[in-house]
């Protein structure tokens, strides 16, 4: 094996070691090149005999791109918190009238707090 002077030597033990002969002796068979559907081949052999009858050849098919996903507007998605499609419609526009009103969070303390506050119950107090 001319390929594989350069490699070092490594002993594999443990689950890495049953790991690799699970792998091994799950793929392991044998092979029937008469079985073996080579599709390329198939595909090349078409085009080279549609050249020589003088036939159009197809033209290939058109790319398409996908434009790449907001995963953040996915995973609100996922979430329940977004309709389907309706990436950041949901999120309210920041505008100088709300820029201080605070993160959701924020909101939320502040709403526990007023209930609080308005129910008798002492005021909790930040630790220093």
């Amino acid at each position: 094996m001319a390929g594989f002077e350069e490699m070092p030597k490594l002993k594999i033990e443990g689950e890495m070691l049953d790991l690799a002969k699970h792998i091994i002796s799950t793929k392991r068979g044998e092979f029937d090149p008469t079985t073996f559907d080579d599709r390329y081949e198939a595909a090349l052999a078409e085009l080279v005999k549609a050249k020589l009858e003088g036939k159009a050849l197809p033209k290939p098919k058109k790319v398409e791109i996908s434009k790449p996903s907001d995963l953040l507007a996915a995973l609100r998605e996922s979430a329940g918190l977004l309709k389907a499609g309706a990436a950041g419609e949901n999120r309210p526009k920041r505008t100088a009238a709300n820029a201080n009103k605070g993160t959701g969070r924020e909101r939320a303390a502040r709403g526990a707090a007023s209930k609080a506050a308005s129910s008798g119950a002492a005021p909790r107090r930040k630790a220093s």
